[in-house]
C-alpha cells in the first residue's frame, strides 16, 4: 500500500468561508434510484469552491496563501488572497509555491499559475484547466499530473493537443492557466487493500460470471464458466460491452482535428 505525499501541503484545515457540506448520493438520481451501481458508504468530506473561471477578478493579482488538500479531487489546490481583500481556491499547478503572485488577464505575463486567453499564450507552452466554451470556466484538462499543448492559431480557434493525444480546436478567447497540474504522482498510487477503497466511497463488485442466469448474461453454468457469448461481452443489462461506440450524437464531431489514438490490437 502506498499514499501520496503530503509534505508539500502547507495548512491543514480549509478556509471556513470556500466551504460547505456535501450531500451524499450514493450513486442515486433525481427519483432516489441507484443510476450508478457500486456507490455508497465513505469518509465524509466538505466541498471546496474552487474557482474554475477566474475573470469575475480579472487583473487583480493574488498572492498564494496555502496549498491544500482537496478529498473531492486528485488535483491539489491553492489558496489566493487577492489584494482587494477577496479569497477564492484555485487548482495549484506543478511548482506553484506559497508566497507566489499570481493574475488573470486577458494578456499577462507567462508564467505558471497565470491565466489567459489562449489567443496570448505562446506556442508551445503546456496549459491547464482549459475552457470549451467562452466564459463558462475550465472543464478539461483538471486531473492531476495531465496538461495539454497548444500547437497554434487557425482562424477563430486556437488548435490543443490534449492528454489523451486527441487534437481539437477550441475557441481563441477560451482561459486556459500556464503548467501543469500538481500531484503528478497520483497515478502511482496503490489502494493497498479493500478497506481503502470503501473509505472513497466504492462498494465491491462482482463479476457477471459469477452470478445466476437470471441476473447477468454471463451468469449461469456449472462453477466459474467462461462467458459463452458469440456475440462477445455484455452489460448486465444486455447491450454490447466491448467494440461499441458509446459518444453522443449531441456532441459535435467538427472541432475534432484528430481522435485520440486507440492501443493496437495484438494479434
Amino acid at each position: 500500500m502506498t499514499i501520496a505525499d503530503f509534505s508539500n501541503l502547507t495548512k491543514r484545515e480549509p478556509e471556513k468561508s470556500l466551504v460547505r457540506g456535501k450531500q451524499r448520493i450514493s450513486g442515486r438520481d433525481g427519483k432516489g434510484q441507484v443510476s450508478v451501481r457500486h456507490r455508497g458508504g465513505g469518509h465524509k468530506r466538505l466541498l471546496r469552491d474552487v474557482d474554475f473561471r477566474q475573470i469575475t477578478r480579472h487583473g487583480v493579482p493574488a498572492s498564494v496563501e496555502s496549498l491544500e488538500y482537496d478529498p473531492n479531487r486528485s488535483a491539489r489546490i491553492a489558496l489566493l488572497y487577492y489584494v482587494d481583500g477577496s479569497k477564492a481556491y484555485v487548482l495549484a499547478p506543478e511548482g506553484l509555491k506559497v508566497g507566489d503572485q499570481v493574475v488573470c488577464a486577458p494578456r499577462t505575463k507567462v508564467k505558471v499559475g497565470n491565466r489567459m486567453q489562449l489567443q496570448n499564450i505562446p506556442v508551445g507552452y503546456r496549459v491547464f484547466n482549459v475552457e470549451m466554451q467562452i466564459g463558462r470556466g475550465g472543464q478539461i484538462v483538471r486531473s492531476a499530473g495531465t496538461a495539454a499543448t497548444l500547437l497554434g492559431i487557425d482562424g477563430d480557434h486556437a488548435i490543443i493537443q490534449l492528454p489523451s493525444s486527441e487534437i481539437r480546436k477550441v475557441r481563441k478567447e477560451c482561459y486556459a492557466s500556464i503548467g501543469t497540474v500538481s500531484n503528478p504522482e497520483h497515478n502511482l498510487i496503490s489502494i493497498g487493500k479493500a478497506g481503502r477503497t470503501r473509505w472513497l466511497g466504492r462498494r465491491p463488485q462482482v463479476l457477471g460470471k459469477s452470478m445466476n442466469a437470471v441476473d447477468h448474461p454471463h451468469g449461469g453454468g456449472e462453477g466459474h464458466s467462461p462467458i459463452g457469448l458469440h456475440a462477445g461481452p455484455k452489460t448486465p443489462w444486455g447491450k454490447k460491452a466491448r467494440g461499441v461506440k458509446t459518444r453522443s450524437m449531441r456532441k459535435p464531431n467538427d472541432l475534432i482535428v484528430r481522435r485520440r489514438i486507440r492501443k493496437k490490437k495484438k494479434r
